[in-house]
């Protein structure tokens, strides 16, 4: 009896050694005698002591911060890039047996492919097709990762160092960019104006008595404005009319002063 109970203690021990116990967002491989017998978990598992032995993997969305990076354009331009990278094991058993360290192999992989798509565009692509770089960037990682068992999610590039001597030359640019649509707006409004201009002439041409409600719409505006200054506009018939009679009234009085020295001269005589 007493070796009985020697061996059902014994039995128990060994039977309470391969218990084990996988959280939901993990997933263990497990090896017996060097060959993998697959993936368990989550939950309660049992291992053979001696014989079996497992490596556990974290299911869960990872992030690299990929350091910053001197890359060359595709313009000849230097310029120092970083990203980020979202990736989780999609296969447990991959993740194990065809790398040796997927963090570190997913982390080279995006940095080479980094490098390499910047190299593949113009200074301007990279600032202003962001998005389409990552998108592109992704794919290149995530085919080159997926036989390890790897998905990346996401890459996102955080910033892009411009030497000063190009934000120099690009806010020049920018500003003569700038200046020339100024000075387009401002032309093609001149355009405009002058051609609405020409339209009210001839319409003000065909009928006179819009010339005079005109002139009263611009009186009861400036009174609306000004209103300790009173303003009086007068039609210019009747400015040339004014102009017309100072005329002849001058005119008049010279041959009126003519004809006395003419006459004078008679009498003298």
């Amino acid at each position: 009896m007493e070796v009985l109970g020697w061996v059902l203690a014994g039995l128990a021990a060994f039977v309470l050694a391969g218990i084990r116990v996988a959280q939901e967002y993990e997933r263990s491989v497990v090896f017996r005698l060097g060959r993998v017998k697959g993936a368990r978990g989550p939950g309660l598992y049992w291992l053979c002591p001696f014989f079996e032995w497992q490596r556990k993997l974290d299911l869960r969305t990872q992030t690299i911060d990929v350091e910053p990076q001197e890359s060359i354009t595709k313009d000849s331009v230097t310029i120092r890039v970083n990203a980020v990278l979202w990736y989780r094991v999609s296969d447990p058993e991959l993740a194990v047996t065809k790398v040796v360290d997927y963090r570190m192999a997913v982390y080279q992989v995006a940095l080479t492919s980094l490098r390499n798509i910047i190299g593949q565009h113009v200074l301007d692509e990279v600032l202003k097709e962001r998005d389409q770089i990552n998108d592109r960037l992704q794919e290149l990682v995530d085919v080159a990762t997926d036989p390890w068992g790897v998905q990346v999610q996401m890459v996102e590039m955080k910033d892009v160092e411009i030497p000063t001597a190009m934000q120099r030359a690009m806010a020049k640019e920018a500003e003569a960019m700038r200046e020339k649509r100024a000075r387009l707006i401002k032309a093609e409004a001149e355009q405009e104006a002058s051609e609405k201009l020409r339209q009210a002439s001839e319409e003000i041409s065909a009928s006179p008595a819009a010339l005079e409600l005109r002139r009263l719409q611009m009186i009861s505006e400036v009174g609306a404005e000004q209103n300790t200054t009173t303003i009086i506009m007068l039609p210019s018939d009747f400015v040339s009319l004014a102009r017309s009679a100072s005329e002849a009234l001058t005119e008049q009085v010279r041959m009126t002063a003519e004809e006395r020295e003419t006459a004078d001269e008679s009498v003298t005589t």
